[in-house]
C-alpha cells in the first residue's frame, strides 16, 4: 500500500499565526495591538468603537500643511509655558478604553497634579484621555466628527479641536456635563482654551496661514495673570 503523502514541516512551525490588520475589522483592543505589532510596515491604524480604521495616504494641502500649522501653534504656546515641554505629542497612540485606541494628529496633556488623567505606560503608550486632542478632518462627514468624537467625549477628553480643511472651518469643543459644546470666541474671533490658560487661537489667522497674527494671539494669552499662575502651578511652586 502506498503511504499517504506527508506535508513537509513549515519553517514557521510552532509559531502562532497572526492575521493581518485589515480596514473595517472588528477587534478587541488587545487583538488590535497584537496584529498592529505584527505589521511594522503600517504607520497608522486606529481602533475606534471596536472597528479598525486605516487612513488613506495623506495629502499635503488637505492634511500635511494644516497639521504642521497646528503643530507650530501648539509648539509656540508650549515654548512659552514652562512645564509642558514633554506634554505635546504628534501622532501618538492613546489607549482610551477596550474599544478605542486612536492615534490623534496632536495631543496636549495636563500633568496629574493639575488634574490630567493621561500618562505614559511602561511601554511608552499614552493611557487615558488626553486633555486636548486636535485632528485634521476633510469635512463634517469625517469619522473625526462622528465615531471618534463620541469616543473622545465618552472617555473624558476635555477639549477637542477639529480643523475641517475642505470647509475652511475649525470646531473647538469643550466637555461640559458629559457633552461637547463649541468653545466660545471673542469679538475678534479668538478662541481661548479653558484648561490651558493662555492657549488662544486666532481662527482666521490659522485659516489664512498668518503666522504673525497666530503668534500674536498666543503672546497676548501668555501675558495674562492666568497664564502666569498656571506656569507657577506647573512648576509646583
Amino acid at each position: 500500500m502506498t503511504a499517504a503523502p506527508t506535508t513537509p514541516p513549515s519553517a514557521h512551525a510552532g509559531r502562532p499565526s497572526v492575521p493581518p490588520l485589515e480596514n473595517g475589522d472588528r477587534l478587541t483592543r488587545a487583538e488590535f495591538e497584537r496584529r498592529y505589532r505584527a505589521m511594522p510596515q503600517i504607520k497608522k491604524a486606529e481602533l475606534i468603537e471596536g472597528i479598525v480604521h486605516m487612513p488613506s495616504p495623506v495629502r499635503i494641502q488637505r492634511h500635511g500643511v494644516p497639521h504642521a500649522r497646528l503643530c507650530t501653534w501648539l509648539g509656540y504656546y508650549v515654548s512659552k509655558t514652562s512645564g509642558l515641554e514633554d506634554r505635546l505629542a504628534d501622532n501618538t497612540t492613546a489607549r482610551l478604553d477596550e474599544d478605542n485606541e486612536p492615534q490623534p494628529d496632536l495631543m496636549l496633556l495636563l500633568p496629574r497634579q493639575l488634574g490630567g488623567v493621561a500618562a505614559a505606560d511602561d511601554d511608552d503608550y499614552v493611557n487615558g484621555a488626553p486633555t486636548l486632542v486636535c485632528e485634521i478632518a476633510a469635512s463634517t462627514v469625517s469619522i473625526d466628527l462622528h465615531a471618534k468624537l463620541n469616543a473622545y467625549r465618552r472617555n473624558g477628553v476635555r477639549e477637542y479641536l477639529v480643523w475641517r480643511t475642505d470647509d475652511a472651518a475649525v470646531d473647538w469643543f469643550v466637555l461640559r456635563e458629559g457633552q461637547y459644546v463649541q468653545l466660545p470666541r471673542d469679538k475678534r474671533g479668538v478662541a481661548k482654551s479653558e484648561h490651558f490658560p493662555g492657549l488662544w487661537l486666532d481662527v482666521a489667522a490659522l485659516l489664512k496661514a498668518d503666522l504673525p497674527a497666530l503668534f500674536k494671539a498666543v503672546d497676548e494669552g501668555t501675558a495674562t495673570p492666568e497664564h502666569t499662575a498656571f506656569v507657577t502651578r506647573l512648576r509646583g511652586e
